[in-house]
């Protein structure tokens, strides 16, 4: 039977009281759909405060709908997309960004999930050559599918080189705010300040019902955005439930406390683990993702209890990735190591 709350993913979180009541707080009454309410243009307002004043922003309804629609907003059918191999554009969206844009997506291989420029420049060998697919944007994914963070500098870095040769960065934001928690950063600081063109912002997991944000730096790359947020399906009716979600979120920081809870769970969760001598930590802990190595013969034991995600097979042992969320407990993470103790003693 499994636990109550387990750590296979901060997607299966519940939603935070304080969202729960800003939905109920929302629902009453008639507004105008699709956008032009009071609810939504008070979330905006907070969104500008928290990224800049200049920043465009929309409110779509998942992750991988927030990557296709900015992505398809900076980019034409024959262009190419850069980003890590692990990416979870590239991985676990089904193919959604090259079917949408109709780009190529060029990866770079990465052992804790970031790329560098210079995994970028073998991509850029063909610029101009009418018979290859011309790069057009730089994604990074902040924190990585592998829960490492980009400093400011590296983003900085990425940018001014993406910038220098014609490039946009992108930055799928999943879990922007664990990001910034770990940088001890304002969210404006990591993405904004340091070159970042356009990224999404999740919501979902980091204590909301449901909803992304898609965040413009630059005014070109969004003047048709509306359109193709109405033709990719990401454009909600009730766009209230969203938005108010969004403003609770972004309000007496919210958001920081539930990313920092999170992070510091992760790390409590490594931790109780590394106290345990058949398994082994395998990526640096920065935000709310744990990766360790766990031996094959007992993961179906410990999953029949606490369901978990396998990354990678090593000859006898699975890497594992443990998430924690903004509703993990002291408690919780006890239940778990002391579970895994009694089983890997067996």
């Amino acid at each position: 039977m499994l636990a109550s709350k387990g750590f296979a993913s901060d997607n299966n979180s519940g939603v935070h009281p304080s969202i729960l009541k800003a939905v109920e707080a929302a629902n009453s009454g008639h507004v105008i759909a699709y956008g032009d309410d009071v609810y939504t243009k008070r979330a905006v307002e907070r969104m500008r405060a928290n990224f800049g004043m200049s920043a465009d922003v929309y409110f779509v309804f998942g992750g991988t709908g927030a990557n296709v629609v900015a992505l398809k907003a900076m980019t034409e059918s024959y262009h190419a997309i850069i980003c890590a191999e692990t990416a979870h554009m590239n991985v676990e969206e089904v193919g959604a960004p090259e079917k949408f844009t109709g780009c190529k997506l060029l990866t770079i291989p990465s052992s804790d999930g970031k790329i560098t420029t210079e995994g970028i420049k073998r991509h850029l060998r063909a610029l101009g050559n009418q018979h290859h697919v011309q790069p057009r944007v730089v994604s990074i994914t902040q924190a990585t599918e592998y829960g490492t963070v980009y400093t400011k500098d590296e983003i900085k870095g990425i940018a001014d080189f993406a910038h220098d040769h014609g490039l946009f960065l992108y930055v799928d934001g999943a879990r922007l705010a664990n990001a910034a928690a770990h940088l001890n950063s304002d969210l404006k600081g990591i993405t904004a300040e340091v070159g970042v063109d356009a990224l999404s912002f999740s919501g979902t997991k980091n204590g909301m019902m449901y909803g992304e944000a898609v965040v413009f730096f630059r005014k070109e790359l969004s003047k048709d955005f509306q359109y193709i947020q109405k033709q990719a399906t990401q454009l909600p009716s009730k766009m209230r439930f969203i938005s108010a979600q969004f403003e609770a979120l972004l309000s007496n920081g919210l958001w920081l406390r539930n990313a920092k809870n999170a992070n510091r769970m992760a790390q409590l969760l490594a931790s109780r683990l590394s106290e345990i001598p058949k398994i082994k930590i395998t990526q640096k802990v920065e935000a709310n993702a744990v990766f360790a190595l766990i031996p094959k013969r007992y993961v179906p034991i410990i999953q029949r209890r606490y369901f978990f995600y396998t990354w990678n097979e090593y000859g006898y042992a699975s890497e594992a990735r443990l998430m924690a969320s903004f509703d993990t407990t002291e408690e919780d993470i006890d239940s778990f190591a002391g579970f895994l103790k009694k089983v890997i003693a067996r």
